[in-house]
């Protein structure tokens, strides 16, 4: 078992083990790899830059999201006071700002994230059903964020079975915006369980986002009715299943319902939650509605405690 803390004559013992693993032996060679796998572990940040899936795209390992309720608590706080949150953030090192259209948040990010560096940003958006000239839609999203390109843009809130069948002319608009280097990657946002099996088997898909927390709260059901609640914990084994194998497609995973759709209100269930999601190993990133700086500054704290095995520094 690696231990927790390495110090400093372990790393150094570490280290010599790796230049002299011919002389000193395979097993020395282990040991000393174990102990480097656990200083970098013990460094492993809620601002860390993380690859997602396949895809190969960098971004923070926690993202700020802006639609908690629709985007109207986002929408509440003013533009000014928006842009302060979400520049807040960014100083802290977070470098995923996620929207979409149905959120009415475009013009508020884009003129938060004005002056910042774009090669630095990890941008998501999400496109809402099946439009009629969806490439149109895409060129909207990109003159309301005031960017030359999207990172991602997901197919929003899918939720059958044939999900991909129901949107195929959005799925080819994607396809073609990737091809033109418009978008980076295509992704869906998953609101029911047969979706989420589905994604697995699509080869173009980069990225899906998905609902998880130990408490089932908000996540995939396996009926086709997408409800926001319904589900239980007894749900959560069958999702987590589900993502396993989006992982082993190498398809870059997003969480989100970490707080469980605002419905975490006690600290307790906001540490217990952000720490299975943390240590669970299904996801490359999460993403997190926030009204306060103090709520970004909270959730970096757990997810640092989490990632480190130590106990929160927060309530």
């Amino acid at each position: 078992m690696i231990p927790r803390k390495i110090g400093r004559r372990q790393f150094i013992e570490g280290a010599a083990a790796l230049t002299g693993g011919a002389i000193l032996g395979p097993a020395v060679l282990r040991a000393a790899e174990q102990a480097a796998t656990a200083i970098r572990a013990a460094k492993a940040s809620a601002t860390d830059q993380v690859t997602l899936g396949r895809s190969g795209l960098k971004l923070s390992r926690l993202g700020i999201g802006t639609g908690s309720n629709g985007g109207s608590v986002q929408r509440k706080l003013g533009q000014e006071e928006f842009t302060r949150l979400l520049r807040h953030a960014y100083d802290q090192g977070i470098t995923y700002f996620d929207t979409a259209d149905s959120y009415k948040m475009h013009g508020w990010v884009g003129q938060a994230i004005k002056g910042l560096p774009r090669e630095k940003l990890y941008i998501q958006s999400k496109l809402w059903g099946n439009p009629e000239k969806p490439m149109a839609e895409i060129e909207r999203f990109r003159k309301e964020l005031g960017v030359d390109y999207i990172d991602t843009v997901l197919l929003h809130a899918a939720v059958k079975k044939d999900w991909d069948e129901d949107r195929k002319r959005a799925i080819e608009a994607l396809r073609e915006a990737k091809e033109k280097k418009l978008i980076r990657a295509i992704g869906f946002s998953s609101h029911g369980r047969n979706a989420l099996a589905r994604a697995a088997e699509l080869d173009w898909l980069d990225v899906a986002l998905i609902r998880i927390n130990p408490q089932g709260v908000a996540i995939d059901t396996a009926d086709d009715k997408g409800a926001v609640y319904g589900s239980t914990a007894a749900d959560v084994p069958a999702v987590a299943e589900a993502v396993k194998k989006l992982r082993d497609k190498r398809i870059g995973v997003i969480g989100m319902k970490l707080i469980g759709n605002g419905d975490f209100t006690k600290p307790e269930d906001r540490e217990k939650s952000i720490r299975y999601v943390m240590q669970s190993g299904l996801v490359d990133a999460a993403v997190i509605g926030f009204k306060s700086t103090a709520e970004v500054d909270e959730a970096i704290q757990r997810i640092n405690a989490a990632l480190a095995g130590k106990p929160p520094a927060v309530g």
